[in-house]
């Protein structure tokens, strides 16, 4: 019999097919730091979106034999420790359907200058205007015959790809920064920069990837070039990106991701009050389908797991 613990059921809001196991659930909103080992006492699973799995709280698990991840993203959890302890740590993968399309909501209403155009309407400049359509001094941006760059290049980069091209963009697909061999149908980290009029993070974070777009990064930019962060806070030095998009190095940002999160203590980038900036909290995955895609895939991951079967494994 095993025991499962979901730990911050809140985080999945859609519902969650039985486990075809024998099985005791128990599940909560959520779970502050303080109370994680006293409630996954006895569990053999625990699943978590967010809520971290350090070492103290499994050396205070014992029971602990499968942590399954209710997201891609599994930097909360201490793998290190998990190995040491014989703890298989699994997560769901491909599932965020609404990620590509959030990334080109933000592209569009940063090209197309919609926060500019609402303000300017709400101010009530288009009913004194003197013609049909009221242009802004600064002129909208078409996709079509710009350039995209795509950081990170899984199932979710692919897709936007697709549908970059779809737009009639040029795309191009950057190489690990620092890397000395460029393998074919990619281009340096450099030279993405450089070129692109759009560029998109679609890659994990990772002591490798954590700051890899600071001052230097975004010094290489075009000044017209928009930065879009679908991928997750860390990856992009928000300081740096708040002092490039004051000076004007680049010409806007969108991002759904901030280092911490819900940024109780502050964050460079909410001080500012910019028509470029464009925040969004953590809600690119967040679709009806996608949710149900997730679960579907969450409890796939634990009835595998029970079978001797394990999928989606992370450690």
């Amino acid at each position: 019999m095993e025991r499962i613990v979901f730990l911050d059921r809140n985080a999945i809001r859609v519902p969650l097919r039985t486990p075809a196991f024998p099985h005791e659930w128990q599940e909560y909103p959520h779970t502050p730091d303080e109370q994680i080992a006293q409630r996954l006492a006895g569990a053999t699973i625990a699943i978590t979106n967010r809520v971290p799995i350090s070492a103290e709280v499994l050396e205070a698990t014992p029971s602990l034999r499968l942590i399954a991840v209710s997201a891609t993203g599994f930097d909360h959890i201490d793998l290190a420790a998990c190995k040491a302890r014989g703890v298989t740590v699994c997560n769901v993968r491909h599932w965020s359907i609404s990620v590509p399309d959030h990334v080109f909501t933000l592209t569009l209403a940063l090209r197309r200058q919609l926060l500019d155009y609402r303000d300017t309407i709400t101010a009530g400049n288009w009913q004194k205007s003197p013609t049909y359509a009221l242009l802004l001094e600064k002129m909208p941006l078409a996709l079509s015959g710009s350039t995209m760059g795509i950081i990170g290049y899984g199932a979710l980069a692919r897709r936007v790809e697709a549908i970059a091209k779809a737009f009639g963009m040029n795309v191009l697909i950057a190489e690990h920064k620092g890397s000395s061999h460029i393998r074919s149908g990619r281009a340096s980290f450099e030279d993405v920069l450089r070129q692109s009029h759009v560029v998109t993070v679609l890659c994990p974070l990772s002591d490798q990837t954590r700051n890899l777009i600071s001052t230097s990064e975004l010094s290489l930019m075009r000044s017209d070039a928009l930065l879009i962060n679908c991928a997750r806070g860390g990856i992009v030095d928000e300081k740096a990106l708040a002092k490039a998009l004051v000076q004007g190095t680049i010409a806007g940002a969108g991002t759904d991701v901030l280092h911490e999160e819900p940024p109780a203590n502050g964050n460079p980038l909410l001080d500012l009050n910019l028509p470029n900036l464009i925040i969004t909290p953590h809600i690119a995955w967040a679709s009806v389908q996608s949710l149900e895609h997730l679960a579907d895939q969450l409890i796939a991951n634990m009835e595998s797991f029970v079978a001797g079967t394990p999928q989606n494994l992370v450690n």
